[in-house]
């Protein structure tokens, strides 16, 4: 099944910019794509060969972000019981997704409530 290439431009888009966050580096387990930083993961990108719909996750602690997350097509909080930590899967594929942006906003969400404080701060000096 081919990807949509608009969303493969966005998943692209969102783990570039999930990269260039201060320490974040990327690792494949479970044959999945993911960021980390200090070790703990701070988006899951899924993977992008087409054997999977495109998504990402994120953890987003602030509550209108969480809501506005749930409220995307076919976005749900993220299976294995990470829901419960805030934890929300958003697909790429289906009409009416979040624009790459906003994406990226949830991603430095997520970003900050995983990463140590003096990354933060250095993201916040750029």
């Amino acid at each position: 099944m081919a990807v949509p290439r608009s969303a493969l431009k966005k998943w692209e888009k969102v783990r570039e910019f999930a990269l260039g966050m201060p320490g974040a580096v990327e690792e494949h387990p479970w044959g999945e794509t993911v960021a980390k930083v200090n070790k703990k993961v701070f988006v899951f990108l899924g993977v992008d060969d087409g054997s999977h719909p495109l998504g990402v996750t994120v953890k987003l602690k602030d509550e209108s972000a969480h809501a506005h997350a749930l409220t995307c097509p076919g976005a749900e909080p993220a299976g294995y019981g990470l829901g419960k930590a805030g934890w929300v899967s958003i697909p790429l594929e289906q009409k009416g997704s979040p624009a790459a942006e906003l994406l990226c906003d949830w991603v430095e969400e997520s970003y900050r409530t995983i990463a140590p404080k003096r990354l933060t701060v250095e993201l916040d000096g750029r």
